[in-house]
């Protein structure tokens, strides 16, 4: 291999790798590296019969590859797009089967056309050529720099004139104008005034167009920053780190370091799905390639985190009916939080349910979030059982106008929760009663015309209930049977003793006929009858109970 390879800055370079071997290329690993500054060597890319390939992570990943030289054993290392952090020492490692290994070493060197001026620099650099040709008489060149005269014959400053007499008898002059530049002359603007004399001891004057010149500084600080996101930095982030100097020197290169995350050679380090781990300092490196002199700059990067919700005391939660229970929502976080239950609304991170019942079951959702950071949230469920005996529904269908008012109670007092219906011809009443033990439980209608009330008798027992329903509806059924019979000898029964007006004034409660109707049991009506007349002037008012006995199950 060759001692050094030059190239220029952006071009490409090849390194050739010669070698000789029994096996052939067929049979012969190849593995090219490089020497980091700090010493050690860095695989950059495996060539074996069949399988080649660059390694990843490396700043030569997309940039390099390896091919045949044409010749029986050998390889040429091509990099593409050459920068001045590629000027490194280059590895090219053989191993063979049958002859061992060996390895080779080539420097690389990369030259740049410098454009620029460096203040640097301890001779002085060459501003610009002003040149005139063919005048008479003479004429002559003075430099400006931002509108003031330069001053000749100073240490900093060298004007170099040049004067031609042509075959013509006419001037050509030439100033050359160098200086040694600060930094302050990046800013400034350097052209060449010309004088020259004219008919009638006149003098004309010529200006050319000013020019600006580059100007290479060295860093004297850096900063550093994140670019991404703005605000506070949340796990689960992509953050973009940047630093950048206050010089102007291509010859300086960044390099930014973090924990275990690095960004070498660059000025900008990304992570991508940042995690509280990755909290702590970042450090932005810049070297002089030309001075070999390092500064640095830090910053503290703080990554925010909400933990997993914690519900207490637990994802279910068995409450007895009608009593009362707390539920705590939590998360870990490095920020304030704000806690929200839902299915009914309530802000905190306690959920208290105070006289449970049954409607109080169901799922629960708690979301804590933390406001400071946009999209910073958890959230948990928790599923409340309600424990409790079931409650009894009780109907009571009244008929009649106007409408009636229905009221419930019990032997124990009222019934406190019950709903009303209106429907054509009369009103639909349901109470929920809680069956602890023996009840008895009161339907009451009442309206300007009169009242009327229905009787449930309710034991604590299972199918104790169901019997005894059916023994009073079977008595009452023998009582409606011998009554119907009792009107039908005695001529009251329509089709025996003609048309009859079955409305009454009021219904008494002797005629009322109850039907109790469970799941597995009869209907159960309660009917005002009277067969006597009356008079169209006198007001009529009837009333229709039914009442129905339901038992839900859940």
């Amino acid at each position: 291999m060759e001692d050094r390879v030059d190239v220029r800055l952006d071009d490409t370079a090849q390194i050739n790798c010669m070698f000789s071997t029994e096996d052939g290329l067929g049979g012969t690993i190849i593995q090219w590296f490089y020497v980091t500054r700090t010493g050690e060597k860095q695989r950059i890319y495996y060539l074996e019969s069949g399988l080649s390939y660059p390694e990843k992570g490396t700043p030569f990943s997309d940039r390099i590859s390896v091919n045949g030289t044409g010749a029986t054993e050998g390889v040429v290392l091509t990099i593409n797009k050459v920068q001045l952090k590629d000027e490194l020492e280059f590895i090219c490692y053989v191993k063979s089967l049958t002859d061992g290994t060996a390895e080779g070493r080539t420097k690389l060197r990369v030259f740049r056309v410098q454009k620029g001026i460096s203040i640097q620099e301890e001779s002085m650099s060459k501003i610009g050529t002003c040149e005139v040709t063919n005048g008479y008489p003479k004429p002559n060149i003075t430099w400006y720099k931002d509108n003031t005269p330069i001053v000749l014959f100073s240490t900093e400053v060298n004007v170099l004139p040049s004067i031609t007499i042509e075959s013509t008898g006419l001037y050509s002059v030439k100033s050359e104008l160098a200086m040694k530049v600060v930094k302050e002359d990046a800013d400034a603007l350097f052209y060449c005034e010309v004088t020259y004399f004219a008919p009638g001891e006149e003098t004309m004057m010529v200006e050319t167009s000013p020019i600006n010149i580059t100007v290479y500084y060295p860093h004297t600080d850096i900063i550093m920053w994140v670019e991404s996101p703005k605000g506070k930095i949340k796990e689960g982030d992509n953050v973009v780190i940047q630093c950048s100097g206050n010089g102007n020197n291509p010859y300086t290169t960044f390099s930014i370091k973090g924990g275990e995350n690095l960004s070498a050679d660059t000025s900008e380090l990304v992570v991508e799905n940042i995690t509280r781990l990755d909290s702590g300092k970042y450090e932005c490196f810049a070297l002089d390639m030309e001075s070999f002199e390092e500064i640095s700059t830090n910053i503290t990067v703080f990554v925010n985190y909400l933990e997993d919700v914690v519900i207490k005391p637990g994802k279910i939660m068995e409450v007895p009916q009608g009593d009362e229970r707390e539920a705590t929502c939590n998360a870990l976080s490095s920020l304030p939080t704000q806690t929200a239950w839902f299915k009914e609304v309530v802000k905190g991170h306690t959920l208290a349910l105070k006289d449970a019942t049954f409607d109080t079951a169901g799922t629960y959702v708690c979301i804590v979030t933390a406001e400071e950071v946009e999209g910073l949230e958890r959230s948990g469920t928790m599923r409340v059982y309600i424990e409790g005996v079931v409650p009894l529904d009780l109907n009571c269908y009244v008929q009649g106008y106007p409408y009636p008012t229905v009221t419930w109670s019990t032997s124990e007092g009222k019934v406190s929760h019950f709903l009303g219906e209106t429907t054509d011809d009369g009103v639909i009443s349901t109470a929920s009663v809680k069956v602890t033990g023996d009840i008895i439980v009161f339907c009451n209608a009442t309206n300007s015309l009169g009242e009327d009330s229905v009787t449930f008798n309710i034991k604590a027992k299972g199918s104790g209930v169901i019997i005894a329903v059916i023994i009073i509806c079977i008595l009452l059924l023998a009582i409606l049977g011998s009554v119907l019979y009792f009107l039908y000898k005695k001529g009251k029964i329509c089709g025996r003793s003609g048309k009859q007006d079955l409305s009454k004034g009021k219904a008494g409660k002797d005629n009322i006929v109850v039907e109790m109707k469970s799941d597995n049991t009869e209907e159960a009506v309660l009917l005002g009858v009277n067969g006597e007349k009356q008079l169209p002037s006198d007001q009529v008012w009837q009333t229709h109970v039914r009442a129905l006995f339901r038992c839900h199950v859940y």
